[in-house]
């Protein structure tokens, strides 16, 4: 290392804000900075303990020690130098005994006792008994086999199918697939859940192709649209429907933005009975009016899988179109199949709009040793890559998933900094790259695939060996499972809880983490979305003056805004003034989209406002496992932002700060949670990016340096969502020197704690919202991040009683003596403040009183107040 550098670091009076700039400076000299253990010269690993203590161990010669300091890691580690000068360093003995003391890790005879008399395979022993992490739950999971049906030979089947089906190894039906069939086949709508590879798709597909293939009508013609929410699973399961289909000589037809030019000919030269696509592709041309759109007036079968997916904004514009499809195709039969869910026949009776019959199946798979723990000496993500080593180092093939596509990315980009052979598969890469992944996992090219949630899908990737999962409700826990025994082998997952206050109260109370099932929504009654929506149904088909009177109010609108126009008792469009309305929109997403460019080439987009936080001037933006630096935003006037490379020993990554005023526009309504009045609304929100902060890789903390940009990107949106006032913390404020900060701070981490706290209880939703408290007023806000919401506020208003008392329970039983709290009970990987201005011991008080019955009344809020977001 140079010798300036070092006579710089260690000069007198050198400051913390001087090493961060020539760290953002020299990223070279401080990538060589490693810490050498002081007795065989080995690299040092150091990790922050989930307690905010500091973790130093030489993985060759053991010796180890935790500093209780809350000085930088150079610092503590010139501590952890003297200590063992002065022969100070605990034995091994001493150091586990202290750690299990502290809940940092266990026993082996408690770790023992989880077990139980189960035989478990060397790797999870290992993972188990390693001494780095704490151990919250492990079982073995062995379902029963399903309850089993009749043999296809004796189910009454056109024998041409039970061909087929004994062709490819089924014998007997599953009984559930058995009572499908029959309901299908008597005309019912039905939904149908199941785990992944338990057999739905048989399920709906058999009796859909034997009406079709049985029907009187010969012409050919569109007969069944199957819906499945990704290009790449469509085509996927399109070799095992046309199979079925084949044998009774029923046509279909893959049609979606990557069906040929030639294949798109003849498709509509020659329609198939059956069609599989996706809800974009039928948007688009329903509302075109295309020649597609006009096969589809015969279609008497609609099938959409994966139907848990369509939660949230884009769930609420898929109700819509389901809607216009039955305009155009009033005999619809519909069937949806799901993952398990605990609201799945609610859900999708909202989603399709009719009563719909509930059959239930389980899946037969192989073997999987589970286990939940929970990061105590290390970060989640060196975690999830520690024992991702364990198992590609033994050549068996993991899946990892992570929440959001920053954590997929940044797993990635570490894990092959140690020598992992591993690529990133999620939403926003392109279509091409994320099947090239999934064909070198599924031939055995590649051992380990970092994915968000579109894996979670039903896209077949040959065998997996383990699941490593990052905190989500157990029902979708469940389908990522599914993959480690989907071919009936013995498997391995693990859940890695993370280093938030969810994951410190699963750490404590492991059997909630099974009690708290995803309930997942839509809100038909978004306003942006059925106004756009109700301009759709018009092109697709004018809309009769009698028609859909539910939508009388927007249809007015619309008329008065000149947008439709009243011809002979039909309402019909103003094509040349919606037509750019239309053209922009995005059923995904309400927002506009910022289009991403590298070297001129358009290489992504990301829809507002969240694009204004991870594309400022000089954000750190991943892409496929590169990071990028945003050299440029056109925002407002050009929605464009120009990326560009950065060195890969750079070492940060970004997080914006922002602010935010909410402004009650409408309460919907009013009610009590134990005394504490809560309002549900709609609200107008302005939302100003005006800086960053640098975090840096590998270390997982919520605050970094700030950075203010010389240009703040300002935006604002209508959404809904819920308002209370909070109690104020009287006791702590009377110990106070500082009573506003104190008053404000406790807010502030009520805020934080009861959003993401109440994660798990109102489904996983906590990503799909914001929140902001007012300085000293005690109201604090929870909204949709979605422009004219999208339900998950809904969610908490429901269920707000228990997110007051796990979060309550959060800050009690962390073990951190901060004031601020740490990223196990206050902080918030969202915090637009940079994790400032929080009290845990106020926000403790609050919760508390609220427990305790004491009342409030929402009041308005008052211009002054400092929103902290």
């Amino acid at each position: 290392m140079s010798s300036w550098f070092l006579s710089m670091f260690f000069a007198p009076g050198f400051t913390c804000d001087q090493y961060d700039n020539q760290k953002l400076n020299h990223p070279e000299l401080f990538h060589e900075l490693v810490h050498y253990c002081p007795k065989c010269k080995s690299k040092i690993e150091v990790q922050r303990t989930f307690n905010q203590k500091i973790h130093f161990s030489c993985p060759k010669c053991k010796i180890e020690d935790i500093i209780d300091s809350t000085k930088n890691i150079d610092e503590a580690f010139l501590e952890f130098l003297i200590k063992f000068d002065n022969d100070e360093i605990p034995n091994k003995n001493q150091q586990e005994s202290t750690l299990e003391k502290e809940g940092i890790l266990q026993s082996e005879d408690e770790i023992n006792k989880m077990i139980g008399g189960a035989k478990i395979a060397d790797i999870t022993r290992s993972v188990l008994f390693s001494k780095r992490h704490y151990v919250s739950h492990f079982r073995v999971i062995e379902e029963p086999d399903p309850e089993m049906g009749s043999t296809v030979s004796e189910s009454g089947l056109d024998q041409r199918i039970v061909e087929a089906l004994e062709s490819i190894g089924i014998k007997k039906f599953y009984k559930f697939q058995e009572e499908s069939i029959h309901h299908i086949i008597s005309g019912d709508n039905v939904v149908i859940t199941a785990p992944t590879a338990s057999g739905k798709t048989e399920s709906f597909v058999v009796p859909i192709i034997e009406r079709i293939g049985n029907s009187k009508n010969p012409v050919p013609t569109i007969q069944a649209i199957f819906v499945y929410p990704t290009k790449s699973l469509s085509r996927d399961q399109y070799p095992k429907i046309k199979e079925i289909a084949d044998k009774m000589n029923v046509q279909c037809a893959v049609f979606d933005g990557d069906t040929k030019q030639i294949e798109r000919a003849e498709i509509l030269v020659n329609p198939p009975q059956v069609i599989i696509t996706n809800f974009d592709v039928l948007h688009y041309h329903l509302w075109h009016r295309t020649r597609f759109a006009s096969l589809l007036n015969t279609t008497r079968f609609l099938a959409v899988d994966e139907a848990h997916v369509y939660s949230g904004i884009f769930g609420s514009n898929v109700h819509y179109i389901i809607k216009r499809l039955k305009r155009i195709a009033p005999k619809l039969q519909m069937i949806a199949a799901s993952a398990t869910l605990d609201n799945a026949l609610s859900f999708c009776q909202m989603l399709f709009g009719v009563n719909m019959v509930q059959i239930s199946g389980s899946g037969k798979k192989g073997k999987t040793e589970f286990s939940m723990l929970f990061p105590s000496l290390m970060t989640q993500r060196a975690l999830m890559i520690d024992i991702l080593k364990k198992l590609t180092t033994k050549q068996h093939k993991t899946l990892v998933f992570s929440n959001s596509h920053l954590n997929s990315e940044l797993l990635a980009l570490q894990a092959r900094r140690q020598k992992v052979d591993i690529k990133v598969h999620r939403a926003g890469l392109m279509a091409n790259y994320r099947r090239s992944v999934e064909n070198l996992f599924k031939t055995d090219k590649l051992l380990a695939i970092s994915a968000t949630p579109t894996l979670e899908l039903g896209i077949d990737v040959g065998n997996v060996d383990g699941v490593i999962s990052s905190t989500i409700p157990v029902n979708r826990l469940t389908q990522r499972i599914g993959r480690a025994a989907r071919k009936g082998q013995g498997g391995y997952a693990f859940l890695v809880l993370g280093n938030d206050p969810i994951s410190q109260y699963y750490k404590n109370h492991p059997a909630d983490y099974f009690e708290d099932v995803e309930q997942i929504y839509i809100d038909p009654k978004n306003p942006f979305v059925e106004e756009f929506q109700v301009i759709a149904m018009a092109c697709d088909k004018p809309i009769a003056k009698h028609e859909l009177s539910e939508h009388k109010d927007v249809i007015e609108r619309h008329v008065g805004a000149g947008n439709l126009v009243l011809i002979e008792n039909r309402y019909v469009p103003n094509y040349d003034q919606i037509k750019s309305i239309l053209e922009d929109y995005s059923i995904r997403g309400i927002g506009r989209s910022i289009d991403i460019f590298l070297n001129g080439k358009k290489v992504g987009e990301r829809v507002l406002p969240i694009a204004l936080e991870e594309l400022h001037p000089q954000a750190v933006y991943f892409l496929a496992g590169i990071r990028y630096q945003v050299k440029e935003i056109g925002y407002p006037e050009k929605m464009t932002a120009k990326l560009e490379y950065l060195p890969k020993n750079y070492p940060y990554y970004t997080k914006a700060l922002t602010e935010e005023w909410p402004t009650i526009e409408t309460i919907f309504e009013k009610r009590r949670a134990n005394g504490i009045e809560v309002a549900f609304c709609k609200l107008h929100i302005q939302k100003r990016v005006y800086g960053y902060v640098n975090l840096e890789l590998g270390q997982e903390v919520g605050q970094g340096q700030k950075i203010i940009l010389e240009k703040p990107l300002d935006y604002d949106f209508i959404t809904k969502g819920i308002v209370f006032k909070a109690p104020r913390p009287l006791d702590e404020i009377s110990k106070a020197e500082n009573e506003e900060y104190v008053e404000a701070s406790g807010y502030h981490a009520t805020e934080h704690v009861v959003i993401e706290g109440s994660n798990m209880i109102t489904g996983g939703v906590s990503q799909d919202l914001g929140g902001i408290s007012l300085g000293t007023s005690g109201l604090v806000f929870v909204y949709d991040s979605a422009i004219g919401g999208n339900g998950a506020s809904r969610a908490l208003y429901d269920r707000l009683e228990k997110a007051f008392e796990r979060s309550l329970d959060i800050v009690t039983e962390c073990p951190c003596k901060s004031e601020a709290g740490c990223p196990r009970c206050t902080f918030s990987y969202r915090c637009g403040n940079n994790n400032e201005y929080l009290h845990k011991f106020s926000a403790k008080e609050i919760l508390q009183r609220i427990t305790d019955g004491e009342t409030t009344d929402v009041t308005e809020p008052v211009e002054g107040d400092k929103p902290l977001v």
